[in-house]
């Protein structure tokens, strides 16, 4: 956003700026192509870009070395994620949190793993009796709006303090997380845009951590929950 605020900024016709400083081009553009267009519109506007760590003059050659240090950045960014990707992926097929927001009803703790710090989610003894409890209800056939009506009418509140809904009940209640599956890849962000991952691109990984209900429970929940949509 801040970026976008510079360059709309550097579009007005009273300009409040001449030169934009970067400490490395690569700090001013994940991929080349970004960088062609959002160079290209400021230089119209007679604002150059100076990288402080590499001296770049306004020459042929000058021009030449700064795209080949631009293509360069964006191999290195690409491979980069790439290899972090990968990381992750191996991080959580072996139960590992890679952040994220815990589930409600569990809490994450520090493991030390051939001596590096790892994060793995364990049961919230504070937590845990609702979510077994919003569980059971749903069971003996209450619905979502039902099981909110009765937190609520005890007092009782979500993490954030907040009262309970009926979209944050339902989540819960089809959320295989509570059967000791962990899921990673169900979705990625692409310039602020979330999209779904095919099936088998997602990561299931059974007794990553304590289940709070069977899957035999779950699986009937499931059933149940199918049957009442309208």
């Amino acid at each position: 956003p801040a970026f976008q605020e510079m360059v709309s900024l550097a579009k007005q016709k009273e300009q409040s700026f001449n030169a934009i400083l970067v400490w490395k081009l690569s700090r001013f553009a994940r991929n080349r192509e970004d960088a062609v267009l959002y160079k290209a519109l400021l230089r119209k506007r007679g604002i150059q870009i100076i990288s402080i760590n590499e001296q770049i003059d306004d020459s042929p050659a000058g021009k030449l070395l700064e795209g080949m240090i631009e293509v360069i950045d964006e191999f290195y960014s690409t491979n980069l994620a790439q290899d972090t990707r990968r990381g992750m992926r191996e991080n959580a097929s072996r139960g590992y949190l890679n952040g994220g927001m815990i589930p409600y009803g569990y809490k994450a703790i520090n493991v030390k793993v051939h001596g590096q710090t790892k994060r793995k989610m364990t049961v919230n003894e504070l937590e845990a009796p609702v979510v077994k409890q919003i569980f059971k209800w749903c069971l003996e056939g209450e619905g979502a709006k039902e099981i909110v009506n009765r937190l609520n009418a005890e007092g009782k509140r979500t993490r954030q303090g907040s009262p309970w809904s009926k979209t944050v009940v339902y989540y819960m209640l089809t959320n295989p997380v509570y059967t000791g599956v962990m899921i990673w890849n169900r979705s990625r962000y692409s310039q602020g845009i979330r999209t779904w991952n095919a099936e088998e691109e997602i990561l299931r990984i059974p007794n990553a951590h304590p289940a709070l209900i069977s899957e035999e429970q779950f699986n009937q929940v499931q059933r149940l929950l199918t049957q009442r949509s309208p």
